[in-house]
């Protein structure tokens, strides 16, 4: 009989066992596990692969089989090496493929189609500790964030990755300079644009955390703008000391008297606290007047001693109203609201520019159910941190309120706007 063979096998003390087989063509077996052994791996693409932070990326998968459950995962270990995550499932194509860009995700930690949302619906891993806010330290380092793509959906991390990437988010392009600043007890980071000067300048100014965040600073440079961070001070910075708002004029002049900076283009940036501060200071100073502000998140409180504990004072009188929410976290709502019904404590920009005929040069923006925390775009939102308040010694959480997808639209409309904003007013002709 063709193609068929007799195999006699001795089975310990028994006698020979005849054994007739069919086997297949010849080779026709080999040519099957050659193809099983050659067939195409998954190939995961990011594009770019090195990018600034506010720029978009596109993430595919190849070589998958049509119809295939696969999870798109992200993780980030931050410079306090706490890991970060985000992760979307999706279902190949009959192509085998699947982007990010243009397919939905049928759930994980964003839904829809997001072509962003491996960042900006980054949370820590489960187990991480509570309260966690995600800020880069070392601007001139990248962050680096691992793209994986895993089999399935539910149970996904109990699978190798099919395939993995590293991707590079840079808050400097190419080019820019860090120059550290430090004059009179003021400090602060110069971030220069690449090229030929002068630029227009940005001062950057923060919160009431404290601490000299570098990263928005950066960014804006990258932009085009030399941009300064300045140091603020957190309360307990302020016990002793009676600091006034000379600080933040000395620190506008600086910058604008920098041979690398277009000393009548110069505009001012604050988030929270930060913007409280430039919106008093442009209404009140003879000497703070920058070309245009840009206030995130602030409230128009002015002090009548002109001191920043004068500030923190006016704001902390109506302490009692604090109320307590989720996890025992603090909400300041209500203090907010409190101190700007006492019209003698409001700094009305809006009232002052209406009265000389220039309202059209004000612009609002409004975004519900973004919470406090406003940063660039693709940030993580962090609805509560740890946060030091009133010179306590513990830790608290601040409830900043908020919900991600609708922050996460926030963060990317408003920063889209913040530099036609600037260019506008800094860089146009008109």
């Amino acid at each position: 009989m063709q193609n068929m063979q007799v195999v006699v096998r001795r089975l310990g003390s028994a006698r020979g066992v005849l054994s007739v087989c069919q086997w297949p063509e010849k080779h026709s077996l080999l040519r099957r596990l050659s193809a099983k052994a050659q067939s195409p791996r998954p190939i995961l693409s990011v594009a770019p692969i090195r990018a600034l932070v506010d720029e978009k990326f596109k993430v595919s998968v190849e070589n998958l089989p049509p119809a295939a459950p696969v999870t798109v995962h992200s993780l980030h270990q931050s410079e306090d090496q706490d890991c970060w995550e985000a992760y979307g499932h999706y279902i190949s194509d009959h192509r085998g493929t699947v982007s990010v860009s243009e397919d939905l995700s049928f759930g994980g930690t964003y839904s829809g189609k997001e072509p962003m949302g491996l960042l900006w619906s980054m949370r820590p891993v489960p187990g991480s500790r509570f309260g966690l806010r995600l800020r880069k330290m070392d601007v001139c380092a990248p962050m680096l964030v691992n793209i994986s793509v895993f089999s399935g959906h539910e149970g996904f991390r109990e699978h190798t990755p099919l395939a993995s990437v590293v991707t590079e988010r840079w808050h400097v392009a190419p080019g820019v300079q860090r120059v550290e600043v430090t004059i009179k007890g003021m400090r602060g980071t110069l971030f220069i644009p690449p090229g030929l000067g002068a630029f227009p300048g940005v001062l950057d100014i923060w919160g009431g955390g404290g601490g000299l965040p570098e990263y928005r600073a950066a960014l804006l440079a990258s932009h085009g703008y030399a941009t300064m961070a300045l140091e603020n001070f957190a309360l307990d910075d302020l016990q002793g000391k009676n600091l006034d708002l000379n600080y933040f004029e000395m620190a506008l002049d600086k910058l604008k008297n920098h041979p690398q900076v277009i000393s009548d283009r110069v505009g001012v940036v604050g988030l929270s606290l930060g913007a409280i501060f430039l919106l008093y200071l442009t209404a009140k100073s003879p000497t703070f007047k920058p070309q245009c502000c840009v206030s995130i998140s602030g409230s128009n409180v002015w002090s009548s001693d002109n001191t920043l504990k004068g500030v923190y004072k006016t704001l902390f009188r109506k302490f009692d109203k604090l109320r307590l929410g989720e996890n025992d976290s603090h909400i300041w709502q209500d203090v907010g609201l409190e101190f700007i019904h006492d019209p003698t404590n409001v700094v009305d920009m809006t009232q002052m520019l209406r009265s000389a005929g220039k309202e059209h040069l004000v612009t609002s923006v409004i975004y519900y159910d973004a919470g406090h925390l406003i940063e660039p775009p693709f940030s993580p939102h962090f609805r509560a941190t740890a946060f030091k308040v009133r010179g306590n010694e513990q830790n608290v959480i601040m409830l900043w309120g908020g919900h991600t997808k609708p922050h996460a639209d926030a963060q990317e409309d408003s920063w889209t706007k913040i530099l036609t904003f600037l260019k506008q007013h800094l860089y146009s002709s008109d």
